[in-house]
């Protein structure tokens, strides 16, 4: 009786060190691995080292909606140096479904310009543009965006246009997401870019300038956030990629199909920040 009242004794308190013990940095990430989240996929990761810290169904094919244009973003200025020479907008970019900055035919910008367009007011029209002037046409500038892709580690990725307007064979992952942004985010320019809460523009026949802001409230309503692009379609659901910066240590983080998602990217970066 004795023997048994022992065994049932260190049973509980074996239960009762496990329930107590100090959470290391290492239970801590294994616990922390897979959060809930309201996104229907979701990545968050170490901007330093692209380490994913929190995920949902992160490799669950979706389609990116417009966050597709940070890879847009990054193949550009990748691909093409002659950044503020004016150039003729192509007669395709005229008038493109979707948001725009209703570029109009006769109308020249500067690529850097179309860059601002597309990554701030997310002009589809933008897009257009920019894959016809950097890769010759839409196609062969997709073909680059997909070798970007690849480049920057995305393994479930394929696109099929430069804006992310509904294709039913253009998809990508929370995981690949993160990484093309993570890589994206290592470019200066690309940076500067996203981080940008106004923009100017020269607007065509007109005698004022094109002004216009960010779409991303990250940048407005969180501590240090400094990226990177929202999107919308009927079929995506709402879409954002985020990034912040706080005393030295950045987290990027990915919500798709997220219907709060500058919300749900905020709580999780404030998880994240408050790791450290």
């Amino acid at each position: 009786m004795k023997k048994f009242i022992r065994m049932i004794t260190a049973a509980v308190c074996a239960v009762l060190c496990c329930a107590f013990a100090p959470v290391t940095a290492e239970t801590y990430d294994r616990v922390d691995r897979d959060v809930s989240s309201s996104a229907a996929a979701m990545a968050l990761v170490d901007g330093d080292t692209g380490e994913i810290l929190y995920s949902k169904n992160c490799d669950a094919r979706r389609e990116p909606a417009s966050t597709t244009k940070i890879c847009t973003a990054i193949t550009v200025i990748e691909n093409y140096t002659l950044l503020d020479l004016p150039m003729p907008i192509p007669d395709e970019a005229v008038g493109v479904e979707g948001s725009s900055l209703y570029l109009q035919k006769g109308e020249m910008l500067t690529v850097r310009d179309l860059l601002y367009g597309l990554m701030l007011q997310s002009g589809n029209d933008c897009a257009t543009a920019l894959a016809i002037i950097v890769g010759g046409s839409v196609e062969g500038f997709v073909k680059l965006m997909n070798e970007t892709a690849e480049k920057a580690g995305a393994e479930n990725t394929h696109f099929m246009n430069p804006h992310g307007l509904h294709h039913e064979e253009h998809y990508t992952t929370a995981r690949d997401l993160c990484a093309i942004s993570y890589y994206a985010m290592q470019n200066e320019l690309f940076r500067e870019i996203v981080a940008t809460k106004y923009h100017s523009t020269p607007y065509h026949n007109h005698d004022y300038d094109r002004r216009f802001p960010n779409k991303n409230k990250i940048l407005f309503n969180y501590e240090g956030g400094n990226g990177i692009k929202t999107g919308y379609t009927r079929h995506s659901g709402r879409c954002l990629v985020s990034s912040a910066t706080r005393n030295g240590k950045t987290y990027i983080c990915t919500v798709l199909n997220c219907y709060d998602m500058f919300e749900e990217c905020m709580r999780l970066m404030d998880r994240a920040f408050a790791r450290r």
